[in-house]
């Protein structure tokens, strides 16, 4: 009984294997047949090419961009692009005023309209509407429906007013309007707007719905996106708790917009007519112009509309990163090829298929037939890391770089060593004078503990690679990590298991001189603390460089140990002697 129960261990840990990869498989399938996904990972722009899309700083005059809102703009955008799926994406700096941004194949519109729009949210009064379509806020924030259709890519920019002849006293103050003003809007076309104009957050603008349905007069910036700590989209819901199906975005001021956000409401819910709006502007265009039916003082109003699920999400994504601190045009959108391109990836699938070649071949050499249990483990770990690889390509939008296949490519010599370790301590069992079964258990006591120890600082340097890391860096840490945890996957559920079916056959058990654990071939039996048992069948040259090898094996405590001992054996000599 006892013999067979490394048996029926090892088939029950490549049964778990197996059931493994077959479910990686069935998942992927599924993907492909229902979710768009394919048998194959996506790649990243410096093997693929991609879209390039050149955003320029739209500036009043005399305005001029720095280079930390540059910075912060990066850093948004970068938010942006991860939070929709897209990997291996990237976003630079140009020449100290634009910012290019590169996304491997073709991106969709959704993520096309995260990059694009900048998302600069104001909150400005309204004090003339040419087709007044008032929505109605309550208490709680809520708003009904406006007529236009909220989206998170303007179609329009704001004009600029003329400064009011009289100081006006409020925002909502129709001082602002200046005989110049109204004239403007009177002649105002939503079509004809002037997109190179930024209209100051001090002044009033004429500016337009989405959809050209209404032309507004606002007053300046009473509170700023800036001010928004959160956004999420949610399904409005009635105060039973019950979910109305109308999509919108919930959003939550810090402390000092919820101060600007509670005076303003308050002021508002006392005027008539158009002026009771409080327009909400996303670069330049009303997305809703609610009416202020109450003082809201929780800084947690919420933008409603024509909203589905994808654009609300959208919208909340923009404003939960951050309002640009300038906006932004874009001034080119192009298709762009690939950096390094099917050459590049070439030569970097040669080089690893010349190191697992060498792999093999010293495996061969070193191990015999042994060997080919580490070609096995190796190819049982490549195919996990594929599945693994194209279903995170699938679920996540990961994409493979030249950066990642490098880290596949590291990840061959640190699965590789973990067999090596695995062998060497059984082989030193066999030294030991031990069976070829217990061999296998005393060796995988004592390798699984340098395997686990080994595994554990490549995986906290990949993980620390990856959390500080951006671009393709982060690419080669993903895959490093994920390949150092299949090696522990493999060596536990496929290679030892192995190794315990292997022991029971006649070739291995019996020590062929072919199989890579003959202990003939291995010299003198070690038998720890420095004592070695000769074999009679091994010539004394062979003993000598065994015994010299298992001396260079011994561990400090062995060392001492025997040190020690003989020093004791000396002295006992001595006695006798005398």
């Amino acid at each position: 009984m006892a013999k067979s129960s490394p048996v029926k261990k090892a088939r029950r840990s490549l049964i778990w294997l197996g059931v493994i990869i077959v479910g990686l498989v069935a998942i992927n399938g599924l993907g492909v047949a229902f979710g768009g996904g394919a048998w194959a990972p996506k790649l990243a722009l410096d093997l693929q090419g991609g879209t390039q899309i050149i955003l320029a700083p739209k500036l009043a005059s005399g305005q001029t961009v720095s280079q930390e809102q540059l910075n912060q703009a990066v850093s948004i955008i970068r938010q942006r692009i991860d939070s929709s799926g897209v990997s291996e994406a990237e976003i630079n700096t140009q020449g100290g005023q634009n910012i290019v941004v590169s996304i491997p194949g073709t991106p969709d519109a959704e993520t096309i309209n995260r990059i694009e729009s900048s998302a600069k949210l104001e909150f400005r009064p309204v004090l003339e509407a040419g087709q007044p379509s008032p929505a109605s806020m309550g208490s709680d924030g809520s708003t009904a429906t406006p007529s236009a259709e909220p989206s998170a890519t303007p179609a329009t920019e704001p004009t600029p007013a003329e400064t009011p002849t009289t100081k006006p006293t409020n925002a909502s103050d129709l001082a602002w309007v200046t005989p110049e003003l109204q004239a403007e809007y009177d002649s105002f076309e939503c079509s004809s707007i002037n997109t190179t104009n930024v209209a100051p957050a001090d002044k009033p603008l004429i500016t337009c719905e989405e959809d050209s349905s209404v032309k507004y007069i606002l007053g300046p910036v009473e509170v700023s996106g800036e001010n928004i700590t959160n956004a999420t989209n949610g399904q409005q819901t009635t105060q039973s708790g019950a979910t109305t199906g109308v999509w919108a975005v919930n959003i939550v001021f810090d402390a000092t917009g919820t101060k600007q956000f509670a005076s303003v409401t308050q002021r508002l819910s006392g005027l008539q007519g158009v002026q009771n709006q409080f327009a909400i502007v996303l670069d330049g265009s009303v997305i809703s112009a609610p009416r202020t039916l109450a003082v809201i003082t929780n800084g947690k109003p919420e933008i409603s509309g024509n909203f589905t699920q994808d654009t609300s999400k959208v919208l909340a994504d923009q404003l939960k990163f951050g309002a640009l601190p300038i906006s932004f045009t874009v001034q080119s959108n192009e298709t762009i090829s690939a950096t390094l391109g099917s050459t590049q990836l070439m030569s970097g699938l040669i080089a690893g298929l010349i190191g697992l070649i060498l792999v093999v071949i010293y495996s061969l050499i070193q191990y015999r037939l042994l060997g080919l249990v580490t070609v096995a483990s190796l190819t049982v770990a490549a195919i996990i890391t594929y599945l693994i690889i194209t279903i995170l390509s699938w679920r996540e939008g990961y994409r493979l770089s030249l950066a990642g296949v490098a880290g596949l490519i590291v990840a061959i010599g640190i699965t590789a060593d973990s067999f090596i370790v695995y062998f060497e301590r059984v082989r030193d069992e066999l030294r030991d004078g031990r069976g070829l079964e217990s061999s296998v258990e005393a060796g995988w006591k004592r390798a699984i503990r340098t395997i686990l120890a080994s595994d554990t600082v490549n995986f906290l340097a990949a993980a620390v690679l990856f959390v500080v890391a951006v671009g393709n860096v982060k690419g080669f840490a993903l895959t490093l990590g994920l390949t150092t945890i299949v090696d522990v996957l493999v060596v536990i559920l496929f290679t030892h298991p192995m190794l315990q079916l292997l022991a029971q056959t006649k070739f291995f058990g019996e020590g062929h001189r072919f199989s890579g654990l003959d202990p003939r071939a291995l010299g003198a039996a070690y038998r720890g603390r420095a004592q070695f048992r000769p074999s009679a069948a091994v010539a004394s040259t062979k003993t000598a460089s065994s015994k010299k090898e298992a001396e260079k094996r011994q561990t400090i405590a062995e060392r001492k140990a025997a040190e020690l001992e003989a020093a004791a054996q000396g002295g006992s000599k001595e006695g006798k002697n005398s």
